[in-house]
Formats: structure tokens, sequence, C-alpha cells
């Protein structure tokens, strides 16, 4: 079996569609990816751990940041593959096209930004060791990456070891992309489903950089 240099089976990380991203998000999907109360969970979580007035990072960002409303921060910036679901995003303050299993260097500077979210996206890391180490540059120290997922994807774009595990080990899983990252610390696991079989489950891990 071939492994990563991370030390993660390479098979891990093939997908059904091995397609060209961009292609797949050529067209705009101007709609939430979790329902109501699973988005004002994501809400009440960014509520809780992104620094007020800071500078935010929305990674593998869309239509929507569910970011809370009545919270001011310095800047938002989303990052990721269709333009104009960001262009309408009406959280964003700008925008950055970029295709992360391509190249998962970020296009920022080291520790400029106070806290990152990667929302429902997560399970379409095909590289996503050196995507989290490339998050613990470009944040701050002390500053939280919060990563949190459902059970909603499109199959044929999710890596093969997300299709086939469980919501559980979702979670054991974005806790070692943490922690092979070597960038990390405080890594919590969170379950923070709003209402059992009424709505969507709201899963998070969340991650502090390493303090200076």
């Amino acid at each position: 079996m071939r492994l990563e240099k991370n030390g993660l089976p390479a098979n891990y990380f093939k997908r059904y569609d091995e397609s060209d991203d961009r292609g797949f998000y050529l067209y705009p999907r101007l709609t939430a990816h979790i329902d109501e109360a699973a988005s004002a969970a994501t809400s009440q979580l960014f509520r809780e751990l992104l620094p007020p007035g800071g500078r935010i990072l929305d990674l593998m960002s869309s239509f929507v940041s569910h970011m809370p409303l009545e919270v001011t921060y310095a800047e938002v910036v989303g990052l990721g593959l269709n333009e104009e679901e960001m262009r309408n995003n009406a959280q964003l303050d700008a925008c950055v096209i970029h295709d992360l299993n391509k190249e998962p260097h970020l296009p920022f500077d080291d520790a400029s930004f106070d806290g990152a979210v990667c929302t429902v996206s997560v399970q379409y890391m095909t590289r996503p060791i050196e995507v989290f180490a490339e998050m613990g540059r470009v944040l701050r120290p002390g500053s939280p990456f919060i990563v949190t997922f459902s059970n909603r994807c499109f199959p044929s774009k999710a890596v093969q070891i997300w299709v086939n595990t469980s919501d559980a080990q979702h979670s054991i899983l974005v806790r070692r992309y943490f922690e092979l990252a070597g960038c990390f610390d405080e890594i919590v696991s969170l379950d923070r489903s709003p209402r059992r079989w009424l709505s969507d489950p709201l899963y998070a891990v969340v991650g502090v950089t390493e303090r200076a």
C-alpha cells in the first residue's frame, strides 16, 4: 500500500470523479448546504469562538458564510472555486479563486488572520494535511481554525475515506488532520447537532494554532 508523506494511505484520497474540480464547480449553487437549524448552530459556534474585530478566512467558501450577523469583523476573506457564489455572499469583504487540491499553498502572508473556518467542505480535500499546515502558517498564534461538517456531501467529489466512514469516524479523521499538520494545540471535537432526527446534524473539530 502506497503511503503519502503524512503516513496516510494514498487511496484514502481518491475520488469517484477525478475530473478537474473547476469544471464541477463551474456553475454556481446559490444555496446553503445545511438546513436552517444546522446553519444557526454553525453561526453560534462562530459567535463563541471567532474573535470580534478579527480578520477571518472562510476556506472553501461559497454563497453563505454563516457568520453571526450582529458581530463585526475587520474583514472576512473567502477562498473558493466559484466566483459568482462568493460575489453573492454578502458576508465576504473579499474573495480569492483558488483550487486547494491542485495547490495547497495559500496565497496569504504568514500570520495574517485571526481565525478561520471551513464549513461542510473538508470532505473534498485531497491534500488535507498540507492545507491544515498552511492554515497554521497564515493564522496568528492562538487563533482558532473551526472545521464543521454534516452528513451531506457530493459523493462523487468526496474522498474515499470520507464516503466509507461514519459521522463519528469523520470526527476522528478531521482530528487526525489537525494532529498531523503539527501546528495546532487544544484540538477538540464537538457535536453541535441542533435537533436529533429533525434537522441536519452538525459536527465540528476545532484547533488553536500554537501560541508564541
